[in-house]
């Protein structure tokens, strides 16, 4: 474990370094993040102009919502983004035998490697908005619930890795250019709607197969109306389920692999 989070450090550092290298690019990063989140707070907030509730929850409640789909998405730009746009390109290009023979695990590696520390920033801009939402929330709260909510959206950006991921995997068949991540981004709006919109069918899909609607969901419903088991246990079992699926496919394609050898 000592030896994993010293490499991370070295990720760390190289790419902050990297980084300052371009700063015109560091800035616009910056500003492309502000008004996407802009733009999805205004939606809510235009929504609320004519509903006093959507999907049961009040403006301030949907803003702990907002906040908690806005930070999986900035850890996931900042953490998992660079990594998945070069993975299919290692597949193909038959680079992955570098990774391979590593000493260390090559998913791990391929995951983490690239940190966006021009997404650095919209990180702490995404924390920002969080805090003010829980600041300005008129029910009362206890830590450990604050400490739960940012352990679930933690939980969530490890369902939106692992679904990603199984968007790009299928490149071991393919040999596509990047898998079905256009069908990942496209689902992966299901995110930014509460889970209480969807019905019959698609409520399977984005709860169970595809669960993109747990991501902030589920976290922010076990905050705002309170812990409950039915609830809770429904998302880990689906953050099992999918974590083992992703490592069973992603085995199942370095069987296949065509290395640079080959």
């Amino acid at each position: 474990m000592k030896r994993y989070l010293n490499l991370y450090l070295h990720f760390l550092r190289f790419s902050f370094s990297k980084a300052m290298e371009f700063r015109l690019d560091f800035t616009f990063r910056i500003v492309m993040d502000i008004l996407y989140y802009a733009v999805n707070i205004m939606f809510f907030k235009v929504i609320f102009l004519h509903t006093p509730l959507v999907a049961g929850w009040t403006q301030e409640q949907m803003m702990i919502f907002v906040s908690c789909y806005l930070l999986v998405d900035a850890i996931g730009m900042t953490v998992f983004s660079s990594n998945m746009w070069w993975l299919p390109h290692h597949i193909n290009k038959g680079e992955l035998d570098y990774h391979l023979i590593r000493p260390v695990s090559p998913l791990f590696f391929l995951s983490l490697k690239e940190f966006s520390a021009n997404s650095f920033m919209n990180l702490i801009i995404a924390s920002g908005i969080m805090t003010y939402a829980l600041s300005t929330y008129s029910q009362t709260f206890s830590i450990w619930e604050v400490v739960l909510l940012i352990a679930l959206i933690l939980n969530g950006t490890l369902i939106y890795y692992c679904c990603q991921m199984l968007m790009i995997l299928p490149v071991f068949w393919t040999q596509s250019s990047k898998g079905f991540m256009d069908l990942f981004f496209s689902m992966g709006i299901a995110m930014e709607r509460p889970d209480k919109i969807y019905k019959g069918w698609l409520r399977v899909v984005f709860t169970i197969l595809l669960p993109f609607a747990l991501i902030a969901s589920f976290p922010a419903r076990l905050f705002i109306e309170k812990f409950h088991w039915p609830t809770f246990l429904h998302l880990m079992s689906v953050t099992i389920g999918l974590w083992m699926v992703m490592l069973f496919v992603w085995k199942k394609g370095l069987r296949v692999y065509s290395s640079a050898s080959s």
